[in-house]
């Protein structure tokens, strides 16, 4: 049964990420109640997005995801009825440190889908990941279907990919209705780590004046972190009846014509790019996502750089954001 908005309280982990900002950034636009977890109770990528008087008006809650029991109370004692699963290590940290890497994004998923089954939620939309698809030559069809073979290469995709298969299973054993969502490079404030973090960068480089290489060039898929928030939110609240999983799309472009369109809105940008290619497909269908939403939310790139150049000189100005980023 759909839930008005006034009714509505989301769970969503892994708050203090990038998406998870922006998850925030909608939710409070809306007035929409929020519990906000992660390990860290300090705003730091919030905080870009929203005042002090907004950020008072969300519930932060520390909740390390491994810890069954803790979540389970968090979304018993908070009354949740919508639930964004952020929370996770990405590549390099799970391949530095595997036994922490599965524990957060493989059993700190499955215990966040046991909250869900306790609770009776029936709208959980969770981040699965474009990694779980192999090296683009394994594959002959593009755009890639939403049921291509899962054949990561690293860690991290496994485990992502697992959650998905476990995302069935709850279906089958429980009827815990799920929507896992593929975000392959997300851009925008906030998104400051990783290697595929450099086109924010870029971005953020061109509003402090300053020159930037992207590490990597080729072929990429491009979504706003903004645009990605809009359609976890839309997910949650569809309240899918099965375990649907659907890959993100969006801009389907590449460095050299992000780059070209990056100086077409600021002509002084400086902006260069290495030859060398990411290990991922770089083109998706997005069937699945659009039974689900219908109109995938999707911002232009010309208007999402010119907006993302605007929120950054405003944070420069006011000393509200580490250029230091730029030379990690």
């Amino acid at each position: 049964m759909s839930l008005a908005k006034s009714e509505e309280k989301f769970l969503l982990t892994g708050s203090m990420g990038c998406i998870g900002a922006w998850v925030l950034r909608q939710l409070i636009d809306e007035g929409v109640s929020v519990v906000a977890t992660d390990l860290s109770t300090d705003p730091v990528r919030p905080r870009l997005l929203l005042s002090e008087e907004e950020l008072d008006t969300v519930s932060w809650q520390q909740l390390d995801v491994t810890d069954a029991e803790a979540v389970k109370r968090v979304a018993a004692e908070n009354g949740v009825n919508r639930i964004v699963h952020l929370a996770g290590m990405q590549i390099p940290f799970c391949r530095a440190n595997p036994s922490l890497g599965a524990a957060v994004n493989v059993q700190g998923t499955v215990n966040i889908f046991e909250a869900a089954r306790a609770e009776k939620i029936n709208g959980l939309a969770y981040a699965s990941s474009a990694a779980a698809f192999g090296p683009p030559e394994l594959y002959s069809q593009t755009p890639i279907p939403d049921d291509a073979p899962l054949l990561s290469t690293t860690l991290y995709g496994v485990y992502k990919a697992a959650n998905e298969s476990t995302a069935r299973i709850y279906w089958d054993d429980w009827q815990l209705g799920t929507v896992g969502l593929r975000p392959y490079n997300v851009y925008g404030v906030c998104r400051d780590q990783g290697l595929t973090s450099d086109v924010a960068k870029a971005i953020l480089a061109t509003a402090a004046g300053r020159p930037f290489n992207i590490r990597y060039n080729g072929p990429i898929t491009l979504q706003h972190a903004k645009d990605v928030a809009a359609i976890f939110i839309g997910c949650a609240r569809a309240e899918h009846q099965g375990a649907i999983v659907g890959n993100l799309r969006n801009d389907v472009t590449d460095i050299e014509s992000f780059i070209d369109v990056l100086k077409q809105v600021e002509p002084a940008a400086d902006v260069t790019c290495e030859k060398n290619l990411l290990p991922f497909p770089a083109d998706y269908d997005d069937s699945n996502l659009r039974g689900i939403l219908g109109t995938v939310p999707h911002t232009p790139l010309a208007t999402a750089i010119a907006e993302d150049l605007a929120l950054y000189k405003s944070l420069i100005e006011r000393n509200a954001i580490d250029l230091a980023q730029l030379d990690q």
